[in-house]
């Protein structure tokens, strides 16, 4: 069953797109705003709507932990937008100024992308704000963009009809030419991969002109070895299939059309499950809950209407629950990471589908403070075993302390790569300022190539950056 739980109808033109975060809903407009509800309840937060864009939003997303909501424009801008106060944390420009369509932040929140109507890809280091890459790959204009789960590679889609495939240093791993009659609208990754004798397997969606929803299997052996397997047609849509997303748990597909329909499939079997129909105009966008079995749809006729997926009357109790969830994760937002109690990061390692590992944490008494300091020494202590799972954990808690660093602090003092306040500064020969533990580690594991230009580091020699340590002295002596 699949039953509307609620119409949205605040925007004073037609809906562009919606995102979900854990606790928040947010929908882009062509009015040039976005709007944000509270998912407990779907009440509208107090500092909606955002305004910032000169021009209608064309695409938004969350960040993995739901702090930092991202959108872009035609105006030729992506802004940074703190969830939690609607403030703008940054604003980054396509060196062009040109149209943007798309954007997509990494799963680790390392990279963000955009796509532009010039046929250009634009990828910035997300911790540091810096451009680090700005290309034309297509002859048309790119209106879809979407990273892999393991965030080590993007899709792109063009009006053209094709989708690419590309490493995040930008090497071209595949291309799939006329994937969809007419240009594609959209593309997305499920949220699992899998991974066979060394072999890595995605699934993912894309949809198009030819009103048709296709998903793939898209496998990566080595650094350059990727291939495409269509999977599944899926036709039950009558007009151009505008929009797609994959549930939390990759088990459910759905898109939106101009046939003013949502269909909602199984996405292993390729059957459809519903037809939703309430909208009065095209379907433009759709989005799913990273926690919860729930579907917003954006429509031209200014409306975002939320469902859920299941049975159509849940009891009070879980209802009561749904809600408490929601406040939980509200709060849990607010704090910094150093104040998360224990009850805090099994939440939180839940969320990150790291169940397994909660036990482990629980048994040890793990708070916020332990898990900022985790190492890979310290995983291993901690009798985790598997060294994938090893390897996930430390990149998600990497990417959770990258979202909470503190913004009160200067932002010259932060490292650019680890975003955290610096205690020993150093100069590398690209002429920035780093965390020397932080610096060290990156020459050892990323080829010599500047953080921040990602040209060749021509010396690996760092000098100690004194005044700038002295600053910072200066500048905590004061808080």
């Amino acid at each position: 069953m699949a039953s509307l739980v609620h119409s949205l109808r605040h925007h004073s033109d037609e809906v562009s797109c919606c995102a979900f975060s854990a606790a928040l809903l947010a929908s882009g407009s062509g009015d040039k705003t976005l709007r944000l509800y509270d998912t407990s309840d779907f009440s509208e937060l107090p500092y909606s709507p955002l305004s910032g864009h000169g021009y209608g939003v064309r695409s938004c997303c969350f960040s993995a932990c739901g702090d930092f909501l991202l959108s872009c424009s035609a105006d030729g801008s992506t802004l940074v937008w703190r969830a939690i106060t609607g403030e703008v944390a940054a604003e980054l420009l396509h060196p062009k100024r040109s149209a943007l369509r798309a954007c997509a932040l990494a799963p680790d929140s390392s990279l963000l992308l955009a796509g532009g109507s010039d046929s250009s890809v634009v990828l910035w280091d997300f911790r540091s704000r810096t451009l680090l890459s700005c290309r034309t790959i297509s002859e048309a204009s790119v209106v879809s963009c979407c990273f892999s789960p393991c965030s080590q590679m993007f899709v792109t889609g063009c009006t053209q009809g094709d989708l690419r495939l590309w490493d995040v240093n930008g090497g071209l791993l595949h291309a799939e030419k006329d994937a969809h009659d007419l240009g594609v609208t959209c593309c997305c990754f499920a949220p699992q991969y899998s991974v066979d004798d060394g072999c890595l397997d995605f699934r993912m969606a894309s949809c198009g002109q030819d009103s048709q929803l296709k998903i793939w299997m898209v496998s990566q052996r080595g650094a350059a070895e990727c291939a495409m397997k269509l999977l599944h047609t899926l036709t039950s849509q009558s007009a151009p299939v505008l929009s797609c997303a994959f549930s939390y748990d990759g088990e459910v597909v759905v898109s939106g059309s101009v046939d003013k329909t949502v269909a909602v499939y199984d996405a292993a079997r390729g059957t459809l499950l519903h037809t939703l129909r309430q909208h009065d105009r095209y379907v433009t966008a759709v989005a799913m809950s990273p926690t919860m079995p729930w579907i917003a749809t954006g429509s031209m006729d200014r409306t975002v209407n939320v469902w859920r997926i299941g049975e159509a009357q849940r009891p009070e109790a879980e209802s009561k629950a749904t809600v408490d969830e929601g406040r939980r994760l509200q709060d849990r937002r607010r704090l910094q990471l150093h104040d998360w109690s224990e009850e805090d990061v099994q939440a939180w390692m839940c969320e990150e589908g790291l169940e397994e590992l909660v036990g482990i944490f629980k048994a040890n008494n793990m708070d916020g403070a332990e898990l900022s300091e985790l190492t890979k020494e310290s995983v291993a202590e901690l009798g985790v075993e598997s060294l994938g799972l090893r390897g996930r954990l430390l990149r998600k808690v990497q990417a959770l302390k990258a979202e909470h660093s503190n913004s009160d602090f200067p932002d010259e003092f932060l490292c650019p790569i680890s975003r955290e306040l610096m205690k020993d500064p150093v100069i590398a020969e690209d002429g920035y300022s780093y965390e020397r533990e932080s610096i060290e580690s990156w020459i050892k594991g990323q080829n010599k190539r500047s953080p921040m230009t990602n040209l060749p580091l021509k010396t690996t020699l760092l000098t100690p950056n004194r005044s700038l340590k002295t600053a910072i002295q200066r500048w905590r002596a004061t808080q």
